[in-house]
């Protein structure tokens, strides 16, 4: 088929049958819903730069498998240069739509499970590999969006899978069939799930010989029976009903997220990446958990490049632009953004093959990045907001504005430095709001803290990888200590 084009990729989703639901409604066309259209725009623009050759080198790549072209988001690294590309992609794509683009999760399993699948087949001369490989072909032929799914309800954190009251908090296979699985239960938190053609389901803990039933990979179509997506809630997401366009703040692109339930869903036996084979879950885990911190160094920082713009254009608008401490505050913010992306690329330059053949980063330096990014977002907004001022969530609305009777006092009294319309400064005002406190601060602030795993779990790597007792001799061998 070769690659789409972003309408050729809209009509596809149109022609899905999801069974998407929101504010306890079943949403007939999710294409063309206000509040979930800007979540598509920015999947659409993933294609619609991929066409652009301005862009191509970061957007495209030569499919492993066939030569051809194909979209990045669909290709399986074959060296360091490609995780770079991977990391300066995703902060061109967060520039372009100051918001989450949705299919760095789909990538990052692409890679974990191509490797994960290939040390499984050897220990246990199972066929996941082959099934994963033609998997990928056959999504790469057709330019599909694939979402990654690992994260599940839990339920009680402090039980395992199969110790659970309600055995469903955790994704499992309740039927073996001659010709496939049969699954049921939950992945929360899915990113762009309504504006994806396909399914990567992974487990989302390491497991034990009784979670078998658990330890679970495979793919599905987003419409397979038995799929419900309910859409998770975002603050001021029904501005976007209102029809107002300054109030929105970034009313062409953003981001959506989605409860998605699979009831008794069939899985074919070509389809299946994992099975039972429960040492191979904290494997698949620990590489899509370290491909998706890595990816936290691009997409974060892309985002707060446009965060930033934003706040230099607020105090520009304000008349305060001159000031010391508002310089002062800006390359504070530009200097924690830059480290992020220092983190990102120092992890990908620092990867190395797997068994497989593909390429995988530094899993401790795409640790430690991810680990930053859990804080350095939440200071860069909170300096724009400093920057902005109070009025960023104070302001009028775009209806008092062209108000008969509102209106000149909103011109009167909303003015900033002479030269500037009242207009531009609350547009910059709302899109502060929307990047910090809005529908994108879900794929901006909240998700730099959750996305990819909780601090703890980032903690908890640093700590397996950095390898203390090394260090320890480090030190003993210059202190000249013998023992």
């Amino acid at each position: 088929m070769g690659m789409m084009t972003g309408e050729e990729y809209v009509e596809s989703m149109r022609r899905m049958n999801l069974q998407v639901y929101m504010f306890g409604k079943k949403i007939d066309n999710p294409v063309d819903d206000p509040i979930l259209r800007p979540s598509l725009n920015s999947v659409k623009a993933t294609y619609d730069l991929a066409q652009d050759p301005e862009f191509e080198d970061l957007m495209t790549a030569a499919s492993s498998f066939t030569g051809e072209k194909v979209n990045r988001f669909l290709h399986i690294h074959q060296s360091t240069e490609d995780l770079m590309k991977k990391v300066k992609m995703q902060r061109m794509l967060g520039q372009q739509t100051a918001a989450c683009f949705q299919r760095c999760v789909g990538m990052d399993a692409f890679n974990a499970v191509f490797s994960t699948t290939y040390e499984v087949d050897k220990k246990y001369g199972t066929d996941y590999y082959n099934n994963f490989v033609e998997y990928a072909k056959y999504c790469q032929e057709n330019d599909f969006t694939v979402d990654g799914a690992m994260t599940d309800p839990k339920g009680d954190r402090g039980l395992a899978p199969h110790e659970q009251e309600d055995p469903d908090m955790f994704l499992r296979v309740v039927e073996r069939r001659a010709d496939g699985i049969v699954v049921r239960g939950a992945k929360a938190h899915q990113t762009g799930v309504i504006n994806s053609q396909e399914i990567i389901v992974m487990p989302t803990i390491s497991m034990g010989p009784d979670d078998k039933d658990y330890a679970v990979s495979f793919a599905v179509p987003t419409d397979a029976e038995g799929i419900i997506m309910i859409i998770g809630r975002q603050s001021c997401d029904t501005r976007k009903m209102e029809g107002t366009e300054l109030d929105v703040g970034n009313s062409e692109f953003g981001g959506v997220e989605a409860l998605v339930v699979f009831n008794d869903v069939f899985v074919p036996n070509d389809r299946i990446f994992l099975n039972g084979e429960v040492e191979f879950a904290g494997m698949l885990v620990e590489r899509f958990a370290g491909y998706h911190r890595q990816s936290y160094g691009g997409c974060k920082v892309g985002v707060g490049d446009v965060l930033i713009g934003a706040a230099a254009l607020a105090a520009d608008y304000n008349g305060c632009a001159k000031a010391s401490h508002i310089k002062d505050k800006l390359i504070e913010m530009m200097h924690l953004n830059e480290t992020l992306y220092c983190c990102g690329i120092a992890c990908s330059a620092e990867g190395a093959p797997t068994e497989a053949g593909n390429y995988i980063i530094d899993l401790l330096l795409a640790n430690v990045c991810k680990q930053n990014v859990t804080r350095f977002p939440y200071e860069i907004g909170r300096l724009a907001e400093d920057i902005a001022g109070g009025i960023m969530v104070t302001a009028p609305s775009e209806a008092d504005l062209r108000g008969e009777i509102t209106g000149p006092y909103v011109e009167k009294y909303m003015i900033g430095r002479k030269g500037v319309t009242v207009e531009n400064r609350l547009r910059i005002l709302r899109l502060i709001e929307n990047l910090c406190l809005g529908t994108a601060a879900v794929g901006y602030r909240t998700e730099s803290m959750h996305g990819a795993g909780s601090p703890q779990a980032q903690r908890i790597m640093i700590s397996r990888q950095s390898n203390l007792p090394m260090k320890k001799e480090f030190a003993k061998k210059i202190a000249k200590i013998s023992e």
